[in-house]
């Protein structure tokens, strides 16, 4: 693949600019007239002066966050405390509207490296990405972003490398134990019937002790969180359709169709933390260290969805005809369409994920080396189960009272129209559980799939160093890492059939209530059809081609190789640090699935006949990375990285899958298939970084930095000339002359092109300023990012995208983050905020399916108070409360063809409460 260069969007000069240049300036004549004061400072100030100390101190360029106070991440996830880092946004999950996957620098969030305590994590999904909601906050204690390579770090990302760190708990000085509740009301998301407001609590409970003359220490974590959510809105409009229909004897615009639900969520996560420390003397440590994660989730949506502009969208379905409408410049502002029939949905999706991590660490020194050994094991499953089930009028003959009104339509407002229907779609007496529109010739009922995720990683390593002199390097490293990854993903899918006989089965809704039919405020029965499976359904299992391609699995054996030298010199009289390195990566993949010959499928019966095939490669990787920094005076630091770096591909791109059948569409017939890669190579970049910080002693910094990556590979999904001879059965429909040679739709690698980006930020007190501000402060950033990568969309899983090339994935143009926090005598307030500008995300479909879709720009208000007793009987009791989404920003979709609305939910801001108790 040969990307497309595009004139690159110039930089301009923002007003976040001009407040860090502001601010700096004004901090900077301060600080020239102000001794430092030795004080001890706690809470927001001593996070985030921990954080400043771990960025000025290291020898890559890093971002950084630490926790409050034990068990106090700034917010409830780590994807959210993330986010707010410069250079990193996130990605809301579109079932719960909080922060899931972290993108830093513009690149989705496969591109990052996932470490726990330096150690590469198993994935609940069916890429790499780690779902960092995964870990509650309250369980680790700091976080640093990797921007730059080192040759040390283990499972290294394109973008960045992301390590979560928990307690060591020799590092305090005496026991803390930390108890702490909250409560959690979630407000409505929408002012009108069916959407309520929610519930939650979150209790945690930390340990830190020291034992034997302070030689071992053992941190215990607790957290148990728990959500029952209101109603939030979802509207999808079909892709942002506007349909084309007759009326009066002319074409005039109307809305297509809608699906839209009132989606309710119950959550609960429980995590649990432990690690013991054993460190008898300087020269010898031990620490075995535990994670554990477990979420319960169930998402039921209660909502209707037709087709609208007179579509027959099913064998039951004529279509319907316009009537009564008004029409301005081309556009049936108003009207009623005839022969609707709509489906009222009852879904239910379950799913539940636990993570298991765990590692032993252990560090000595013989002789003159510095030795350590680490062994880790982290293991993700994620089961699921998807129940869909239809109601509506029963059999083929349309109902003449059953028509749809529509209003307020201005050619492109899809997401607010106003509908109406003729019929009552709550009364029982017409309503039943059926099969509306007639879809599979009426022998579907519902559908019901269950997949299920396994990743598993375990992992030696074994390192050593010491002291050299070899001109300004002054240490040296050389180790071994060995990780062998394997990954399974399975289901089992099919339609749901009535225990009842005929073409038009129908059954009365058990236990039916009234609801309402999304946003569109409609009236329709409700049920839920959890446990129905046998009582009011049976499943009749399928075997189609798409299904038998999603079970699959890849195994992943790496052995990493590294040598680092740290150093320490000078130039031109300028302190240098930093460190040179290289890794030696060898790669050996295994992966597996089914040959699908699609002439082998049954339509009647939705079968296919199948068998498992593998494949496999080897291959090596050489990365080698550089890291200067220099004391430039006066607390001025600039930084310089260099180097190569590396994403492994989505591992469900690398499946041995071939489904393929003989296409006759085309001039010359020939056979044409799908599958994965088992061959497929990572995604490789060049890179250079620059940064340049000034520190104001270890009270605040500001910075620029700029990058520039070289995507030497890229992964993409194309057509090739493929022989399809190795697969051939004795049943396989062959073009005329036996031809084996066809085309083959797969991942692969082809040529990059460059991503590159400015990044600036603003961390300081305003006590530099002036001393009536002590207590206030302010952490700002924001970063403009630019590719020059675009690639057809024909090569990737999209959903409602009609653009025929698309952006590179995850890449917002601009990011900014804000937060203004005020703490002194134990009250601490902050206000935060974060935005990002569109960008082509990623999400799971209807069928558990990753897609990418076009996902609008978002600002999301968040906000925090507390109070802290330091005296007294109440010493060491803080009172809390927290806001979440204070302005209800919406999640949307959109059409960037067009720029219509296509989906769109909102869920409501949330308030936490609570208390917590420190001794």
């Amino acid at each position: 693949m040969t990307p497309t260069t595009q004139k690159r969007a110039s930089f301009r000069f923002s007003p976040v600019a001009a407040g860090c240049a502001v601010l700096l300036v004004a901090a900077s004549a301060a600080q020239a007239q102000q001794a430092v004061d030795n004080v001890v400072v706690t809470g927001i100030r001593a996070a985030i002066e921990s954080a400043i100390s771990t960025k000025k101190n290291a020898d890559s360029i890093v971002e950084a966050i630490s926790a409050e106070d034990i068990g106090k991440l700034p917010d409830t996830t780590v994807a959210e405390s993330i986010s707010r880092l410069p250079g990193v946004t996130a990605q809301r999950s579109a079932v719960t509207g909080r922060a899931q996957g972290v993108s830093v620098r513009g690149m989705s969030p496969d591109f990052n490296g996932g470490l726990l305590n330096g150690r590469e994590q198993a994935s609940t999904a069916s890429n790499r990405g780690v779902e960092f909601d995964q870990f509650p906050a309250e369980l680790l204690s700091s976080v640093v972003v990797y921007k730059t390579a080192d040759a040390s770090l283990a499972g290294q990302g394109l973008s960045s490398t992301i390590d979560l760190q928990t307690v060591r708990p020799l590092n305090f000085a005496k026991r803390n134990v930390v108890v702490s509740a909250r409560g959690e009301s979630m407000g409505k998301a929408e002012n009108q019937p069916g959407f309520g407001t929610g519930s939650g609590d979150r209790y945690s409970v930390s340990y830190i002790d020291q034992f034997a003359d302070r030689t071992v220490g053992v941190a215990l974590g607790f957290v148990k969180s728990k959500s029952n959510g209101g109603g939030r809105p979802n509207f999808n409009t079909w892709g942002g359709w506007v349909a084309d229909v007759d009326y009066q004897g002319q074409k005039v615009k109307a809305p297509g169709g809608f699906t839209t639900d009132i989606e309710t969520i119950n959550s609960d996560r429980t995590g649990a933390m432990a690690v013991l420390q054993y460190k008898p003397n300087k020269d010898f440590e031990s620490t075995v260290d535990f994670f554990h994660s477990k979420g319960n989730f169930s998402v039921q949506k209660r909502g209707l969805e037709g087709p609208v502009g007179g579509l027959s969208a099913g064998g039951y379905d004529s279509g319907g005809v316009l009537t009564n409408a008004t029409i301005v410049n081309g556009i049936a502002q108003s009207g009623t369409f005839s022969n609707f029939r709509g489906v009222i949905r009852n879904h239910n999706e379950d799913y539940t994920d636990t993570l298991n991590s765990l590692g032993w660490a252990t560090k000595f020194k013989a002789a003159d080396w510095r030795m350590k050994t680490d062994l880790s094991y982290s293991k993700v499953v994620k089961d699921s189960v998807r129940f869909e089930t239809t109601a509506g009028l029963p059999g083929s003959v349309n109902n003449p009272l059953d028509t749809i009104s529509f209003s307020g339509f201005n050619g492109n407002n899809l997401a607010n129209v106003a509908y109406k229907t003729g019929l009552n779609y709550a009364d029982p007496n017409i309503i039943k559980l059926t099969n509306p529109q007639g879809w599979g010739g009426g022998t579907q009922d519902g559908y019901y799939a269950a997949p299920s995720n396994t990743d598993s990683i375990k992992s030696a390593r074994l390192s050593g160093g010491r002291d050299v002199n070899l001109g300004p390097i002054v240490s040296a490293d050389i180790g071994l890492i060995y990780s062998d990854r394997a990954k399974t993903r399975t289901t089992q899918e099919g339609a749901l059939l009535l225990n009842t006989p005929g073409a038009y089965a129908a059954l009365a809704i058990p236990g039916a209530t009234t609801g309402v039919g999304g946003l569109t405020g409609i009236p329709t029965l409700n049920w839920n059809p959890a446990g129905s499976l046998g009582s009011a359904y049976k499943l009749s299992p399928w075997t189609e081609h798409d299904i038998i391609s999603k079970n699959w699995g890849v195994n992943e054996k790496v052995t990493t190789a590294y040598v680092k030298g740290d150093i320490d010199s000078k130039i031109m009289d300028k302190a240098v640090r930093g460190n040179v390195g290289l890794q030696m990566i060898h790669t050996n993949q295994s992966t597996s699935g089914y040959r699908v010959d699609q002439a082998s499928c049954d339509g009647a019966t939705h079968s296919c006949g199948y068998a498992p095939v593998t494949g496999g490669t080897s291959y090596n990787d050489f990365l080698p990375s550089l890291n200067l920094v220099t004391d430039l005076g006066n607390d001025n630091v600039l930084r310089f990285g260099l180097g190569r770096v590396l994403a492994r591909p989505n591992m469900e791109d690398m499946k041995a899958t071939r489904d393929f059948s003989l296409d006759t569409t085309t001039g010359v017939p020939m056979l044409k298939g799908s599958g994965g890669n088992p061959n497929l190579q990572p995604f490789r970049a060049d890179t250079i970084d620059l940064s340049w910080e000034k520190y104001f002693g270890k009270k605040g910094y500001f910075s620029i930095a700029g990058y520039y990556k070289d995507l030497k590979t890229y992964i993409l999904k194309r057509s090739q000339v493929f022989d399809f001879a190795n697969y051939i059965t004795p049943g396989t429909v062959l073009p005329a002359g036996g031809s084996t040679v066809g085309l083959l739709t797969q991942a692969s690698n082809g040529t990059g092109g460059s991503i590159n980006g400015i990044e600036m930020a603003l961390n300081v007190p305003f006590s530099m300023a002036s001393s009536a501000l002590d207590g206030f402060g302010v952490v700002v950033n924001t970063s403009l990012n630019n590719s020059s990568v675009t690639l057809p969309a024909s090569g990737f899983s999209t959903s409602g995208v009609n653009t025929t090339n698309i952006p590179l994935p995850g890449l917002s143009k601009q990011v900014t983050n804000l937060r203004l926090y005020y703490e002194k005598s134990g009250l601490q307030l902050s206000v935060a905020a974060r935005k990002r500008s569109d960008f082509l995300g990623s999400i799971a479909d209807y069928q558990d399916n990753t897609q990418l879709v076009y996902i609008k720009g978002e600002t999301q208000v968040d906000a925090q108070a507390s109070y802290e007793f330091t005296q007294g009987q109440a010493k060491g009791l803080t009172l809390l409360v927290q806001g979440i989404n204070l302005t209800n920003a919406e999640f949307a979709q959109y059409d960037a063809k067009t720029g219509n609305t296509t989906d769109r939910k909102k869920f409501g801001p949330a308030m936490m409460f609570g208390a917590s108790y420190k001794f």
